[in-house]
């Protein structure tokens, strides 16, 4: 008996780019599991600094890939709410701006990514998933039915993120998160494996002055043209 085919959405591109907010309704309405791939890299830093593990050690980061205790709470859509690494609940260290630089450190490592690769794959179950990452559409679901790229301008992106960071009460200015985004979008773009680039397949998106509620109707109007079956929305009350 053949495998059923589990139907794959891949959403890549840059941080700001409004990925993992659209990623997380789409998943919502469409009743499909969601992945958020930088979360385990930004896992997997956080563990590195509480092992005392050099980030720049690529064995001892593969190695510490497979011993993770990583759990994901989800919502009655199937969406992420909470993260724990080793039982403790880290959903909120893992989204600052140090450990999104971390996750940029190790994620250029061949091994590392080798690691985390089943890991990855695994989130792919009835009756579909819904992807947010760098490398998505281009080495985890080569496969998948609908492969978007965002794109925005990095001005316009650490506007977005410093908004995110005033409201938790963190002052920030928005020309270093400029620089920042500018410097973790060359190391993701230029490194060796997995670079951060569109799928040859894959339809770009640029959300600099389209809002969120917008890029989601354009996504889910090109999901309604390639979906397998055909689209029954979940309600959300």
């Amino acid at each position: 008996m053949s495998t059923p085919f589990i139907p794959v959405i891949t959403i890549d591109g840059p941080s700001g780019t409004g990925k993992g907010t659209i990623s997380r309704i789409l998943a919502q309405e469409l009743g499909f599991h969601f992945l958020d791939s930088g979360a385990l890299y930004r896992i997997l830093g956080l563990a590195a600094r509480r092992s005392g593990v050099d980030l720049t050690d690529e064995a001892v980061l593969a190695s510490l890939v497979g011993r993770l205790e990583i759990s994901f709470g989800v919502d009655a859509y199937n969406v992420e709410t909470t993260i724990r690494l080793a039982g403790d609940d880290v959903t909120d260290l893992i989204r600052t701006e140090a450990a999104g630089k971390d996750a940029s450190t190790v994620a250029v490592f061949p091994a590392v990514r080798t690691a985390l690769l089943a890991r990855q794959r695994a989130f792919r179950q009835s009756p579909g998933l819904v992807a947010d990452g760098r490398d998505m559409g281009t080495v985890i679901f080569p496969d998948a039915t609908l492969k978007i790229f965002l794109t925005a301008s990095v001005e316009e992106r650490a506007r977005r993120r410093a908004k995110q960071l005033l409201a938790k009460g963190i002052d920030v200015s928005v020309e270093h998160l400029a620089v920042e985004l500018a410097a973790r979008d060359q190391r993701d773009s230029a490194r060796s494996v997995a670079p951060m680039v569109p799928a040859a397949d894959a339809i770009e998106v640029d959300t600099t002055t389209v809002s969120i509620v917008d890029v989601v109707a354009q996504v889910r109007e090109l999901w309604r043209e390639r979906s397998p079956v055909p689209v029954a929305l979940v309600e959300r009350f």
